[in-house]
């Protein structure tokens, strides 16, 4: 029997999202129907919404519910269990079995379809795959934001990354992402934590995450204060300059400017004795990018993709809700704004013009 589901949909022209009354099929052998009670509200959206597309699109791809309804051939999942819906596929190796988008039949007969789940909807149906199961008492509402932004930022820290106790970090765009990063080398021990950002209330709202140094890229050349916060007295390069830059610098932006600040943010290498530092892409990007290669040869740097935060989701997301629980992930203010369905085009708005500090959220009744 179809389930009757409220459902943001994307036309194929130009234009805002509709919300849609729809009927979402009966599970396919390797699908759950899911009831949500939040979702988050991902800045990467923004990308699908304003590139072209061949037929309307389902959006959001991080969000808590309730198994209502499971295909036959379902096994890691049960009905009334309580899921975090994610984008990447928790357990793609064991299973050796590809994930299938999710799509909907509209009104007027066309299909709409996501990349692969979608959660800016009240109910969803998504591959068991893109589901994990958690406890029943979690936080229903603020825990919607593990399976994209605190995977993504965190994740890019502690596994893509490898930050040790010790290490310097910098972190350009503070975001939803860009603070999980933060809290994430804070949680580690990273020393100095270096927040990058045009807004002058985000960069403050950092501090509060773990954040010990603030530039606001608007004042100033982020690239040369990195570097002036992290210089190494008596390390000399290939150069007989001073060593300097992090560690480990995060682009939690993926725009062309900030592409090519964070490999000459990362740390140059002291000849003969270490190599240099490792720029962290995060962001999605939708443009090239332009290294300088004497640079990268000669302090031995590393420009690295962190995608999800190379994460694992049946395996990490109980650890960042044990985060959450023993007060080292407060998702509580990370989520800033609470949006109904209904306002999804203000909550796009909003987003796409830098007004949300943290996250915000899509909450459902």
């Amino acid at each position: 029997m179809p389930t009757a589901a409220r459902v943001c949909v994307l036309p194929q022209e130009p234009g805002p999202l509709s919300v849609m009354d729809l009927a979402l099929p009966d599970p396919g052998p390797h699908q759950v129907v899911i009831k949500q009670f939040a979702s988050g509200v991902c800045h990467s959206q923004l990308h699908q919404i304003h590139n072209p597309r061949e037929t309307p699109v389902l959006l959001g791809h991080e969000s808590t519910g309730i198994v209502l309804k499971t295909g036959n051939n379902v096994t890691t999942v049960a009905e009334g269990d309580t899921v975090l819906v994610t984008w990447v596929p928790k357990d793609a190796r064991s299973t050796g079995r590809r994930p299938a988008p999710s799509s909907i039949e509209l009104p007027d007969g066309t299909m709409a379809v996501a990349r692969n789940a979608f959660t800016w909807a009240d109910h969803t149906i998504v591959d068991e795959l893109f589901a994990v199961k958690v406890a029943n008492d979690i936080d229903r509402e603020v825990t919607a934001i593990v399976g994209c932004a605190v995977m993504t930022g965190a994740g890019a820290v502690e596994k893509t990354a490898g930050v040790r106790s010790g290490d310097s970090v910098a972190i350009f765009g503070v975001g939803g992402v860009g603070l999980s990063a933060v809290v994430a080398a804070s949680h580690i021990g990273a020393h100095p934590i270096i927040a990058i950002d045009l807004d002058e209330e985000k960069l403050q709202f950092a501090r509060q995450f773990g954040a010990t140094h603030t530039i606001n890229a608007n004042e100033t050349d982020p690239v040369e204060a990195i570097r002036a916060l992290t210089v190494r007295d008596g390390e000399l390069t290939s150069r007989r300059e001073a060593v300097a830059g992090a560690d480990f610098v995060f682009d939690c932006i993926g725009t062309k400017q900030t592409m090519e600040q964070i490999a000459p943010a990362a740390r140059t290498g002291y000849f003969g004795a270490e190599r240099g530092g490792t720029a962290v892409l995060v962001g999605v990007p939708q443009t090239t990018v332009e290294l300088s290669a004497i640079d990268m040869l000669t302090n031995e740097k590393r420009f690295i993709g962190s995608y999800g935060g190379s994460c694992s989701p049946e395996k990490d997301f109980p650890r960042f809700l044990d985060w959450h629980a023993s007060g080292k992930l407060d998702l509580n203010k990370l989520v800033t704004c609470r949006y109904e369905i209904e306002d999804i085009n203000e909550a796009i708005h909003a987003l796409e013009h830098g007004e949300i500090a943290g996250r915000a959220i899509l909450v459902f009744d």
